[in-house]
């Protein structure tokens, strides 16, 4: 029960790819990247949204104020 030689992975994905075939399996790594590039954005575009979230509720605020005034 050592490790796995090169031969035991080559056999895992020849059965991998008999299995799912390649054109699946170039559809999961397109899908996966893009899911990565999406949670890279969108833990990006949170910081880049927030301080202006808090600008317009400022800005907001004062036109408020200065319609009642």
């Amino acid at each position: 029960m050592g490790s796995f030689s090169i031969w035991h992975w080559l056999i895992v994905l020849i059965v991998v790819v008999l299995v799912f075939g390649t054109k699946k399996l170039g559809n999961v790594g397109s899908d996966l990247g893009k899911a990565v590039k999406g949670f890279k954005d969108g833990v990006k575009g949170e910081d880049e949204k927030s301080p202006k979230a808090d600008e317009q509720k400022t800005i907001d605020v004062e036109t408020k104020d200065k319609s009642t005034h």
